[in-house]
């Protein structure tokens, strides 16, 4: 680590090198995001389980979802993953002012993704597409168990989201330790940390679609 660098960061005094560190970090990471898996894969198994058992209910539920805004979504989360690795790498070649821009993008990134998500909510909320007890779609033909399948779509995309949000608060946090020069070459650990936990956003968002807008 450079002089300059090591003015910025210090080793946490639990650790006996820089190296230590981030590999202890890392670690802790890769732990949380198999939490995070184990979560969403008991939502996906419940969804997979219900589907074959009420495969109309599910079928007919899918033909409110608007495919095109899912796919719209699923290339603005791939864009952001881009932009946040190029932020890394930019940060690695010590080009600060790039990497705060990238991160700026995956912001704005996250910032269309939960605007389409607020036109979807609105718009079958206005309608009476509500999950569960709430559901007041009065179409005559509408399936009787539809509420299960939208219990699953706002369970599922509702947590969905609420993680975009948190990332987008996490790489906010990264902007702004990234103006006060915190990261370089030889020290960047928090924001591949923080890439770490967007990859798995867009990840699970990749499952999602299909799960959702596409069933078959």
């Amino acid at each position: 680590m450079s002089t300059a660098e090591a003015k910025i960061h210090k080793v946490a005094h639990h650790f006996e090198s820089a190296g230590q560190e981030e590999s202890a970090c890392k670690l802790g990471m890769w732990l949380f995001l198999c939490t995070e898996i184990l979560m969403f894969g008991g939502l996906f198994v419940g969804y997979v389980i219900y589907k074959r058992m009420y495969p109309d209910i599910f079928l007919q539920g899918a033909t409110f979802l608007d495919w095109k805004l899912g796919a719209l979504n699923t290339v603005v989360l791939l864009l952001s993953s881009l932009t946040m690795a190029l932020s890394i790498y930019y940060t690695q070649k010590a080009k600060n002012s790039k990497a705060i821009l990238c991160l700026w993008l995956t912001l704005l990134c996250g910032f269309i993704f939960m605007g389409v998500k607020y036109i979807e909510y609105s718009h079958k909320l206005h309608i009476g597409l509500a999950p569960g007890a709430w559901f007041s779609y009065t179409e005559s033909s509408t399936l009787a168990g539809l509420p299960l399948y939208f219990s699953f779509y706002y369970c599922m995309t509702g947590l969905h989201g609420l993680h975009v949000l948190v990332g987008m608060l996490l790489i906010f946090w990264m902007v702004l330790r990234a103006k006060k020069k915190h990261f370089g070459p030889s020290y960047y650990t928090p924001l591949e940390c923080v890439g770490l936990f967007w990859h798995l956003v867009d990840l699970i968002w990749i499952y999602l679609f299909p799960l959702l807008y596409l069933v078959e």
